[in-house]
């Protein structure tokens, strides 16, 4: 199987463990209009792929994902290119949920907004225990509509989900294990030879046996997430075109506090 044309993100594959690691045009693994593109698409070239029999996601570097460029939001916003487009946005989701193989995070560093939903959506999640995990929307005046309002309820319950939603605050990697967000924390030295070992314990289980598991675990999130994600994205999208996203993406980029005006 050939990744060639993939230019965020890299996928290699050692004795049938493949790695996806996205791969940013910065050192923190944003997610811009080309790697939004390719995300849509990598999942279902993996799981086509004969040599992989089970998938670590991860980001290049010390990051996984720091969530939207938003240099990119601010040249949608002028019209200088695309805003996320729906149907990649649901194409990520849902070609993550039907990859039958075995899914695992592998989260350093920042784990943040998309990168967060993509990381949670993952079969088995592991974080280094100092990792920041957070779903900060709403701190740049949108819905978390890409799939967050769908996952992180299931992990945490309705109330700590909406707590974390509503105020984008962050988590770190120890705390995400302690209330169920995650599988599992551990030290930033050992994360890599973690997961390693479990990673292969899975290629060399009961393999059909996994996979058919896995799937049928996933009937009920791929239900979920056809009632919901459509919705919740058109909800982003709307939000796309506030005066509260534009001002957030201004502080932002300005390096100042946003004035949010609730419109």
């Amino acid at each position: 199987m050939s990744y060639t044309g993939f230019e965020r993100i890299t996928v290699s594959v050692t004795d049938g463990i493949g790695t996806v690691a996205l791969t940013g045009r910065d050192a923190l693994n944003r997610v811009d209009e080309r790697m939004h593109e390719e995300l849509a698409q990598v999942f279902t070239r993996v799981a086509r792929d004969p040599a992989i029999r089970v998938v670590v996601l991860t980001g290049h570097g010390k990051h996984f994902c720091a969530g939207g460029d938003l240099e990119w939001m601010r040249d949608a916003r002028l019209g200088h290119c695309d805003l996320p487009s729906i149907e990649d946005a649901k194409a990520i989701i849902f070609s993550l949920l039907d990859l039958r193989k075995p899914v695992i995070a592998k989260i350093s560093g920042a784990c943040v907004g998309l990168g967060a939903t993509l990381a949670l959506f993952c079969d088995t999640i592991f974080a280094a225990a100092d990792a920041t995990i957070s779903d900060p929307h709403v701190k740049v005046g949108i819905v978390a509509g890409d799939g967050g309002a769908i996952i992180w309820p299931q992990l945490i319950g309705y109330a700590r989900a909406k707590e974390y939603l509503m105020t984008g605050d962050a988590l770190s990697g120890a705390r995400a294990a302690e209330i169920g967000l995650i599988n599992h924390a551990v030290d930033p030295g050992e994360l890599d030879e973690t997961v390693q070992a479990y990673a292969e314990r899975l290629r060399d289980g009961a393999y059909q046996a996994i996979c058919s598991t896995k799937v049928a675990v996933n009937i009920g999130l791929k239900q979920l997430a056809h009632s919901i994600l459509d919705a919740s994205v058109a909800y982003e999208m709307e939000t796309f075109r506030t005066h509260d996203h534009a001002e957030a993406v201004d502080a932002f980029l300005e390096k100042r506090a946003p004035r949010f005006q609730g419109r």
